[in-house]
């Protein structure tokens, strides 16, 4: 059986966290984000001295931070072949962590790189920074400015492995909801 895996992406503070909720709430099987839970434990393990916005900042093996997101988004995807769901919803995908190590500035490996290659999505919507609803919180610490260069990042890794990222459009979350979904039917 062949699943549809969609992943709704997008930099921090875009709403993308909202409209994979709504699509819950209209029944899909959604894979819920992970990096805020492991930002909020390296928080509380390490210094939190200064708000900075880079999470890795509070751990004491940075690539291993960055090799347990990604093995945990891939664990999502391996466990969304085996979902009776015709589509599978993910908040934020496997390549998300090279962006986000791209963007800070971090070197990985093939290892990285082969996990995106082998666990392909079949359509990827990305949420442009929207300053109106941008907010900043425990988890969330990037400013709005990071938030825009991130988006480029994810726009940039997600095309360099081979998709073709569509924009969700600045609406309300029903809007937005009802936009993935129109656009679904069509693929």
């Amino acid at each position: 059986m062949n699943h549809t895996k969609v992943v709704i992406t997008g930099a921090p503070g875009t709403g993308k966290t909202s409209i994979v909720n709504g699509l819950e709430e209209k029944g899909f099987h959604c894979y819920h984000e992970i990096i805020r839970d492991m930002t909020s434990k390296a928080k509380k393990e390490g210094d939190p001295a200064g708000l900075v916005s880079n999470p890795l900042v509070f751990v004491d093996d940075a690539m291993q931070f960055n090799k347990d997101l990604l093995y945990g988004r891939a664990a999502h995807f391996q466990e969304s072949l085996t979902s009776k769901a015709l589509v599978s919803v993910f908040d934020r995908g496997i390549p998300d962590v090279l962006a986000y190590m791209d963007f800070f500035g971090q070197e990985y490996g093939e290892e990285f790189i082969n996990c995106c290659q082998n666990n392909r999505y079949n359509t990827i919507f990305i949420t442009p920074p929207w300053k109106e609803i941008y907010v900043s919180d425990n988890e969330r610490l990037e400013t709005y400015e990071e938030a825009q260069k991130i988006h480029h990042a994810l726009m940039d890794t997600y095309t360099r492995f081979g998709y073709d990222p569509i924009l969700v459009p600045k609406n309300p979350v029903p809007e937005r909801v009802a936009f993935i979904l129109e656009t679904l039917n069509q693929v």
